[in-house]
């Protein structure tokens, strides 16, 4: 039998390596997040595009996106079908704000903004914020094109709160550079709804990822784009912040 030191010592050996895996996994988490993150207060402006099973296009839609630190985030509808609605997000609440409407509607960030894009997939950006994980290891990046024999770390996440729009996703990150490569993405029940690729600058040597591509895996099988069409920091005033006050100004700019 192990002596009670032993014991002891195992468990601190263990404990340290939990730590310094958990260590391992945020900083991951941070270097990924800055490829699609390049400020802590951002404006992105971003179009989503849907295209059918066979390539066909579907629809297109444009949306202004302020990322705001502290898990806070506003998205204005800019096609003319959406105009003058606004989805808010502060951490765990999402708002969506209609018009010709004072009163905010609460809605979940599964909400679907267009095709395969939820309202999470869009204001939310950050990983390291609002997921833990485990480190799986070396593995093929697999999906399309050159990558899919690139060796690429695979990383298990769970969701650290319940704002959040997936469970768990199972990410895959460029061995050198941390850039996300793909992910796969799993609702509350555990299903897989969606399968992300994501697009960078210069596939050489990245420095952001200019693209989401999100294939459905519940329902119609379509293709939905989201590409990031410009990044610039912006810090908005706190009142665009507030659901009351977008409800009783539905111009902002």
């Amino acid at each position: 039998m192990k002596s009670l030191k032993q014991l002891f010592l195992l468990g601190v050996l263990a404990g340290g390596a939990a730590l310094a895996q958990a260590q391992d996994v945020s900083a991951l988490l941070k270097a990924a997040d800055r490829f699609r993150m390049s400020a802590d207060n951002l404006q992105v402006d971003t179009q989503i595009s849907v295209f059918n099973s066979d390539g066909s296009p579907d629809k297109e839609r444009r949306y202004t996106v302020f990322v705001q630190a502290g898990h806070k985030s506003l998205v204005l509808m800019q096609s003319p079908a959406e105009k003058g609605q606004k989805v808010l997000m502060l951490g765990d609440d999402f708002w969506l704000l209609m018009p010709a409407s004072q009163r905010p509607l609460r809605i979940t960030p599964m909400q679907k903004l267009l095709g395969d894009a939820s309202t999470g997939d869009v204001a939310n950006m950050s990983w390291s914020e609002d997921y833990t994980g485990t480190l799986i290891g070396d593995e093929p990046c697999g999906g399309e094109g050159a990558s899919a024999t690139a060796t690429c770390q695979h990383l298990s996440l769970k969701a650290a709160r319940k704002g959040v729009t997936y469970q768990r996703i199972e990410l895959w990150l460029g061995k050198a550079r941390h850039e996300p490569v793909r992910a796969d993405l799993y609702v509350q029940s555990d299903k897989l709804a969606k399968q992300a690729r994501f697009v960078v600058d210069k596939p050489a040597a990245p420095t952001m990822v200019t693209e989401m591509v999100l294939l459905d895996q519940l329902s119609n099988h379509k293709q939905t784009h989201v590409r990031y069409l410009s990044r610039k920091e912006r810090t908005v005033p706190d009142t665009w912040l507030n659901p009351m006050f977008l409800a009783k100004n539905p111009s902002l700019e």
